[in-house]
């Protein structure tokens, strides 16, 4: 397979890959969001509060449906472009989609009809218990993809057997493959940013609505919760974060040396704040704390680092690229970690509803997480080039080998435009939800749909007001 076929099939995977993240993190981030707001309905019986979950459940499904819709083509990817690789980790790479299939999928899609359709017939507990095993669902999805890809990162629980159309991964320890040497860290880290997605989403579309004066309560009480679910979930990801780069200087020394821009074989290693990467010289030129980086892993300005001098070029990941995905990430994160803590105090003390000029901020802040996981999920899967499977099967030697460059453009394009039309039809279907707003019924449940006469007379009052 020529190296122009290999290069447009990672672009095409990138592409499908990073258009369907953009709707899980909000499934995850909503779904406990739900959980959250519907308990305070439970508990207060205020209708508002079930005004507010049913509105961000009609967003929650919108995110879940077309993020499924997205996500098959992916799976089509392996057997067209990938089939190499497919072969290779099919018995791993399978038996992990094959739980998330039956411990995720059909989890969050058995109760996702209850969760939608069930406000007003069945009992608020089940539907509860309903909104309560669909966010758990969508969770657990996210913890057998991110296990299978962290497996690609730090392989283990397995060994490699000569079959009848070459070598293959086999599982001889489940439980090792599940808990292999990344996937914790990252699955924590993964989850807090769809947390923070989430989070951002409710927050925009709130500072929306009072900036526009509409909906007030809703937005209050929206808002209210979107802003503590913000800060909860920034200032987990700084912990997250911190625990995962650990984990990838000592598990993927080389990937950790690209994402600092580390030359030196051993040596000190500097925290570059910001920076460019000079890879015809092997340097970094920017704002740098020297030592800083030694510091943050072993406590010791002093400590040596290895760097990619300490391996050969053929095995060095794109330092450039790996380099700028990973500071763009972390800026970000430090940027959200700020704005929410700003933005709670101001709302505690009162005054964010008169700082317009912050309330425009959070309506773009939506943007915030779901940049910073795409520049994360670039900085880890370009960092660990050219290997597909680390250590074990390098990305050139993984492609289809039947497959044209020719075809994969085709596909390339064709793909591409379906996913520009789903993510126009996202877009307009979430503005419209905007538009539209709550549902006044939706405050007081079925009686609101009633005569007002009824709806008196079931209330247990008289036109003329006596009880």
């Amino acid at each position: 397979m020529d190296d122009l076929a290999t290069m447009l099939a990672r672009v095409q995977f990138g592409i499908t890959a990073g258009f369907h993240y953009l709707y899980p993190p909000l499934s995850i981030g909503l779904g406990i969001f739900l959980v959250v707001i519907e308990g305070i309905y439970l508990r207060t019986k205020d209708p508002l509060w079930r005004q507010v979950a049913r509105f961000w459940t009609k967003v929650f499904a919108l995110t879940f449906a077309i993020g499924v819709a997205t996500g098959l083509v992916m799976e089509f990817e392996f057997g067209t472009n990938w089939a190499k690789y497919s072969r290779f980790v099919g018995d791993v790479f399978g038996s992990a989609l094959a739980a998330e299939g039956i411990f995720a999928f059909f989890l969050e899609s058995g109760f996702l009809a209850l969760l939608l359709f069930g406000w007003d017939k069945v009992g608020p507990k089940l539907h509860y218990f309903s909104t309560i095993m669909v966010c758990a669902g969508a969770h657990f999805s996210a913890v057998w993809i991110v296990v299978a890809n962290s497996w690609m990162h730090t392989p283990a629980g397995y060994h490699v057997v000569q079959g009848p159309n070459g070598l293959r991964a086999e599982i001889t320890d489940f439980w090792a493959l599940v808990f292999n040497p990344s996937s914790m860290d990252r699955l924590s880290h993964v989850l807090i940013g769809a947390w923070m997605a989430g989070a951002f989403l409710v927050v925009s579309i709130s500072a929306w609505y009072l900036l526009k004066q509409r909906h007030q309560a809703f937005a209050r009480a929206s808002m209210k919760v979107g802003l503590v679910f913000a800060v909860v979930a920034s200032l987990l990801q700084l912990v997250t974060g911190h625990a995962s780069v650990v984990g990838v200087a000592q598990n993927q020394p080389v990937k950790f040396a690209a994402m600092e821009g580390h030359f030196p074989a051993s040596a000190r290693a500097d925290l570059t704040l910001v920076g460019w990467v000079d890879e015809l010289h092997q340097s970094v030129s920017g704002l740098t704390i020297p030592g800083g980086t030694s510091f943050l892993l072993k406590q010791d300005f002093t400590a040596p680092v290895p760097g990619l001098l300490a391996v050969p070029a053929n095995e060095r990941p794109p330092v450039q690229i790996t380099f700028q995905a990973y500071h763009g990430m972390i800026a970000i994160g430090v940027a959200l970690i700020a704005l929410s803590v700003f933005a709670a105090i101001s709302w505690w003390t009162g005054r964010l509803e008169r700082q317009r000029w912050l309330l425009w901020v959070l309506v773009f802040a939506v943007l915030g997480p779901q940049f910073g996981n795409q520049l994360g999920w670039l900085a880890a899967e370009i960092g660990r080039q050219p290997w597909i499977v680390q250590g074990l099967l390098k990305t050139r030697d993984a492609i289809s080998p039947n497959v044209s460059s020719g075809q994969i453009i085709m596909s390339l394009i064709l793909f591409t435009s379906v996913y520009l039309v789903l993510f126009a039809t996202f877009l307009y279907l979430l503005n419209d939800k905007i538009v539209h707003g709550p549902d006044p019924e939706d405050a007081h449940g079925p009686l609101a749909k009633l005569p007002q006469k009824i709806t008196d007379a079931l209330s247990g009052h008289r036109a003329d007001g006596e009880a």
